[in-house]
C-alpha cells in the first residue's frame, strides 16, 4: 500500500485503468468505506460499480478525479 501511494503515477482513462494498480484511495460516501486502496488492482467490476454509484448521485471521496473519468495509477 505504501509503495503504491508514493510511487510515480499517471492519470489514465477509466478504460485504460482496468488491470492497473491504483495509487488512490477511493470511497463512495455514504457509507464512506473504501472500495479501492492504493496498491489494489482496478478491475472492470470495481470501475463499473464506482461509475454506477456516482451516476446514482453518490459522492466519490478521495479520488484524484471525482468524476471517475480518469484514475491515478502506478506508472509501469
Amino acid at each position: 500500500m505504501r509503495d503504491a501511494y508514493f510511487a510515480q503515477t499517471e492519470l489514465v482513462s477509466s478504460a485504460q485503468a482496468v488491470g492497473r494498480i491504483s495509487a488512490d484511495l477511493i470511497a463512495p460516501y455514504p457509507p464512506g468505506v473504501a472500495v479501492v486502496a492504493p496498491g489494489e488492482i482496478l478491475t472492470e467490476q470495481i470501475i463499473s460499480g464506482l461509475s454506477t454509484s456516482r451516476k446514482a448521485g453518490v459522492r466519490i471521496a478521495y479520488a484524484t478525479d471525482p468524476t471517475l473519468e480518469n484514475y491515478r495509477v502506478v506508472k509501469k
